[in-house]
Formats: structure tokens, sequence, C-alpha cells
């Protein structure tokens, strides 16, 4: 947000905060690229990345939120004849 000094910009903040921004985007790709690399190494072990990113969804989630969805899915799949 602007500060109330009539349309002035204080452009050493600015840019300390544009460039702290474009360094956590760095470091973000990089960890993006580390995570590919684990999911190319446990596919390579035999293990499928899909349902290794399902996992960490579910593991993300709490205990109520996680019954609630396995209640949700057995009942739809037996909705459906799965």
């Amino acid at each position: 947000m602007q500060k109330e000094n009539h349309g002035q910009l204080d452009n050493k903040q600015l840019l300390s905060i544009i460039e702290r921004i474009e360094k956590m985007n760095e470091e973000a790709a990089g960890i993006a690229a580390d995570i590919k690399e684990i999911y190319n190494e446990a596919k390579s072990a035999g293990y499928d990345p899909k349902y290794i990113r399902q996992m960490i969804r579910l593991r993300k989630m709490d205990p109520d939120e996680l019954d609630e969805t396995d209640e949700l899915t057995k009942m739809y799949r037996n909705a459906l004849g799965l």
C-alpha cells in the first residue's frame, strides 16, 4: 500500500520488496525441481507418483475431514457400482 506521501514512492523499499520476491521465486523453483526429482526416484523404485500425491493430500487433512472423504468416496463408488 502506498504511504500518504503525495504519490512519492520509496524506491529503496520497493526495490527491496521486489528483490525479496524474486529470491523467493528462485528458491521455490529450486524446491519444485527437487520435488520432481523425488517423484522420479519414487517412480524408478516402482511407486506410482499419482498415488503418492494423493497420499500427501490425504495426510494434510484433519482426521474428521479424512473420515468424511473416505465415507463419501465409498458411498459414490457403491452408487456407481465400482
